[in-house]
């Protein structure tokens, strides 16, 4: 097997479920799958067929039942509450749907935050979150907070945030939906040129078709399952 190749992550029967009063709902029932080293990895489906709910439990925010979750093989259900909080920090970035920046922080103090986590000092992380805002065209945004910035311009600084600590896994919570077609593919070179080399692994969970073709390879769930995987996002459309 190649480098890129190699098992990132691998999602092994996994069950979850949410009390509902008297009664249990499960959003994930045996979900299966693996992501490789060197590539993006999309994750599709309807609304509430669990894909929010296996990203929360691949990067450890949620407690599972059944299965087994490893990720660079560290078997999240053996790791304790706070193993899990500094390997999530060490190891992985977040990318989120409504981006989750500080209104009250500039564009380069939102940025610095994952590194200031890890004890840099805030001139050193400032210094590097600078770099990472030039490196996505917001050279000129430094000290903006978010209300004075474009949507666009927003996500790139949710992708600055979570590239600025070099994780080895991004994890992205359809990271395109409030933006234009123009802006959601500029996001995704951004994500395939800073993010995709032969040590890391990014997977997307989106509704967004318009990206499909920047997946290396997708996932498609239904009702808390795994039910398909697809090299290409042709087949996807017509299975």
């Amino acid at each position: 097997m190649t480098e890129t190749h190699k098992i990132a992550v691998r999602v092994e029967n996994v069950v979850k479920s949410f009390s509902g009063g008297d009664t249990r709902v499960f959003a994930l029932k045996g979900a299966s799958l693996e992501a490789r080293f060197g590539e993006i990895l999309m994750i599709v489906g309807p609304s509430g067929c669990g894909k929010t709910t296996l990203l929360s439990v691949i990067c450890g925010t949620l407690k599972f039942e059944e299965g087994e979750i490893t990720v660079f093989d560290n078997n999240l259900g053996k790791m304790r509450t706070g193993e899990m909080t500094r390997f999530r920090r060490e190891n992985i970035g977040f990318i989120f749907q409504q981006f989750n920046l500080i209104p009250t922080l500039t564009a380069v103090e939102n940025v610095s935050i994952p590194l200031i986590l890890q004890g840099l000092s805030t001139a050193e992380a400032e210094k590097r979150a600078r770099t990472v805002l030039e490196q996505v065209g917001l050279g000129d945004k430094f000290k903006s907070f978010p209300n004075q910035l474009s949507g666009g311009q927003q996500q790139r600084v949710a992708i600055s945030r979570a590239l600025v600590h070099e994780p080895r896994l991004i994890i992205c919570d359809e990271p395109t939906a409030a933006l234009d077609s123009v802006s959601g593919h500029k996001t995704l070179e951004l994500l395939k040129a800073s993010a995709l080399k032969p040590d890391r692994c990014v997977i997307i969970v989106t509704h967004d078709s318009r990206i499909y073709p920047f997946a290396d390879r997708i996932v498609q769930m239904d009702d808390g399952h795994v039910i398909g995987h697809f090299d290409d996002h042709t087949q996807l459309q017509h299975a």
